[in-house]
């Protein structure tokens, strides 16, 4: 090969190949604006991967799936309901609880951004505050001391007016064990009833002598129809809309 051909192939792989789709994004020698460019979408794309994770740790939706779960459970229910119906519950619960919320992030972050008015860093910020002072509400000091002292920060004296001050990486975990203490309680209140059938049922088949059938059997009609007739459902998500909305 000649100098010339040598300098067609060289100047051939010097060349940038652009992404299709995204303009102002190439590969090859760029200048460091497009490098940028380049790695905040790499992080933005990796952020939007751990949205739904983030999202349900922030909001109601750990307690109210917990606590579903239990109802089946305590029913000794295998797959009635199905996980498509309890997520899908548990989802839309979740949206009627942190619909102030949302709204309230909507309207001091998400639509002034869209309308140029801040930047994507202050909308970030003003976004995290209503999340904030939701969470704040409902996570117990202990929980939210156990982080702060590990990270050598003091908690503030009166966190529901100034959530800002704690950051997300403490506030989090905190809110999450604490709707998980919160779920097992109510899960504890609801397999009390049902444990006194399981007891019923299996010492009167043991005084009757027949050893060799399953208790469950006979118990699982008496807890369907004890959890029909009190209107569990009902009974149910009105304890976990009171326990945010009131």
């Amino acid at each position: 090969m000649g100098i010339g051909g040598f300098a067609v192939v060289h100047a051939a792989s010097t060349t940038t190949t652009p992404i299709p789709g995204i303009p102002g994004i190439s590969l090859g020698n760029s200048n460091p604006p497009s490098v940028a460019n380049t790695v905040k979408i790499v992080l933005l794309l990796t952020v939007l991967t751990l949205a739904p994770a983030i999202l349900i740790l922030m909001t109601c939706f750990t307690r109210v799936i917990v606590v579903l779960s239990f109802i089946r459970n305590a029913l000794s229910l295998q797959q009635s309901p199905p996980n498509q119906v309890l997520v899908g519950l548990a989802m839309f619960i979740t949206l009627f609880v942190m619909q102030p919320t949302l709204q309230q992030a909507n309207q001091q972050a998400l639509q002034p951004y869209l309308n140029g008015k801040i930047s994507q860093t202050v909308a970030l910020q003003k976004a995290e505050i209503p999340f904030k002072q939701f969470m704040a509400k409902h996570t117990r000091m202990t929980d939210l001391e156990l982080f702060m002292q590990y990270r050598h920060e003091s908690v503030p004296k009166d966190v529901q007016q100034h959530p800002e001050q704690i950051s997300l990486t403490a506030l989090v975990p905190a809110y999450t064990i604490s709707e998980l203490k919160t779920a097992f309680q109510i899960g504890f209140m609801i397999y009390l009833p049902f444990l006194v059938i399981d007891l019923v049922v299996a010492t009167t088949l043991m005084s009757m002598g027949m050893m060799m059938l399953p208790p469950v059997v006979i118990s699982l009609p008496f807890k369907i129809l004890l959890f029909v007739m009190v209107d569990g459902w009902y009974l149910i998500v009105k304890s976990l809309l009171d326990g945010y909305v009131t």
